[in-house]
């Protein structure tokens, strides 16, 4: 007998006994309820008439009252299922012979294992039926096929709840490092002093949003710190730029010429100096060697910057993720409205940060609102665009300000920028002053500050 015929004679995967024992716990001891909820709901269980016990079991706990024998047989009375599931006979059965101490945990693995192996055959034939009627692209049922897994190991997590001694006792470095601000494990540096000082630079897991209106240097600013993470003497990370607006030639040519401070203009002229052509070349060898990672697919949505960044962290590790911008992002599922998808693709983005513990550097759009303001022109939390998830799904958000843009007849206002830093979880507000250099579309720090970051 081949294998996939032996398979399918074995039937979906489950185990009724684990399922029964599991019932008849919690109907010996309704207080094993409230444990096997934390992992089971109704459709973990493979039998129709196992789900309908748990189901009632679990309108009983939602009103605070007694799981016995009597009470779910009751309770399943009122719905007319009590034959359904073989009457009072079979609930006594449940607990049956179950001995006093038992190994409730082991049981209800067992019954979780089994779901996710049924789950994961009941996508498995939906992509197949998608395949075999062929009315769908191959990368959407990739895609599909992508976001349907992801989800079935979320639920597979099995992180519960930490007691201080654990936390310490995970803590790399142990109690003495946690006490030692010296000795904590610091951000990454985005090279800007003032702003690494407010924040401690970027942290693992942190889901930033560097927003401003049109013109402002979003790019430039995001792309000098993608440079100096990279290309960092100390200690060079991974840097993975997704750039939904310009393709990655433009990309690495910007990035060259801000960090040799080079026109952009004339280098695409082509009218350089000998100075100018040797820095562009001594700055493009320091790229090339640089772990620096471009990607320009118009369209991207989150199933394909995950599938990306779990290969390119397996393969060569990551230090910061960076997507320009945000508005550009397209979402799989449907969804109601634009806001609603905007706040799916920010959600999404926050736990893609936290599951891969790397930093999301995330550009976004602005509205108006800072344009049409008569006398302040400086952006505000309300302004950003399209959903208020994303002030309450980052964990910074920061400002690009130039009031030159706004008065460009005043000649004292040339080059000066401001860092806003409007959200901090973790620390303070306040303003970062920067220098911009038009030529170059580079932000720089101020003359009279200095280095203490050690970098």
């Amino acid at each position: 007998m081949a294998a996939s015929d032996f398979a399918l004679e074995k039937g979906l995967p489950s185990n009724i006994d684990a399922e029964k024992f599991v019932l008849g716990a919690i109907l010996m001891d309704d207080a094993n309820f409230v444990q096997v909820a934390g992992w089971l709901d109704a459709d973990d269980f493979s039998l129709e008439k196992h789900r309908r016990i748990f189901s009632r079991m679990h309108d009983l706990s939602e009103r605070g009252e007694r799981i016995d024998r009597v009470t779910v047989a009751n309770e399943l009375m009122k719905q007319n299922q009590l034959e359904s599931v073989d009457g009072l006979s079979y609930l006594v059965s449940l607990d049956d012979g179950l001995p006093q101490i038992f190994a409730l945990d082991s049981y209800v693995k067992i019954v979780k294992d089994k779901s996710v192996m049924r789950r994961i055959v009941f996508a498995s034939q939906k992509l197949i039926d998608r395949c075999l009627l062929g009315q769908e692209e191959p990368d959407d049922i990739l895609a599909g096929a992508e976001e349907t897994l992801l989800k079935l190991g979320e639920s597979r997590s099995t992180q519960t709840l930490l007691n201080t001694q654990q936390i310490l006792a995970n803590y790399e470095g142990g109690i003495n490092v946690f006490l030692d601000p010296s000795k904590r494990i610091k951000g990454t540096s985005t090279g800007f002093y003032k702003f690494d000082e407010m924040t401690a630079g970027m942290h693992e897991g942190e889901l930033i949003i560097l927003a401003a209106r049109p013109a402002m240097g979003k790019t430039a600013l995001a792309l000098n710190i993608a440079h100096h993470v990279a290309t960092s003497v100390q200690d060079p990370k991974t840097v993975a730029v997704f750039s939904l607006e310009m393709s990655a030639d433009s990309l690495l040519t910007r990035m060259m010429c801000a960090a040799a401070l080079v026109d952009q203009q004339k280098f695409r002229a082509g009218y350089l100096n000998q100075d100018e052509r040797r820095r562009l070349q001594m700055e493009l060898g320091r790229l090339v060697q640089a772990p620096l990672y471009l990607d320009d697919t118009s369209g991207t949505n989150l199933m394909d910057v995950h599938a990306k960044l779990r290969r390119l962290k397996a393969e060569q590790g990551l230090g910061l993720v960076i997507i320009d911008y945000l508005q550009l992002m397209s979402s799989r599922g449907r969804s109601e409205n634009r806001n609603q998808e905007v706040s799916a693709i920010s959600r999404g983005l926050k736990l893609m940060a936290k599951e891969m513990r790397v930093p999301f550097l995330v550009l976004s759009q602005l509205s108006r609102a800072p344009e049409t303001r008569p006398g302040d022109h400086r952006p505000q939390l309300s302004d950003l665009r399209e959903s208020g998830s994303i002030e309450q799904d980052a964990d910074l958000v920061m400002f690009i300000y130039r009031e030159e843009v706004y008065n460009r007849d005043r000649e004292d206002l040339k080059g000066h920028a401001k860092l806003i830093v409007a959200k901090q979880r973790n620390g303070p507000i306040g303003d970062v002053n920067l220098v911009f250099i038009h030529h170059a579309t580079k932000f720089e720090n101020p003359l009279h500050e200095v280095d203490t970051s050690g970098e």
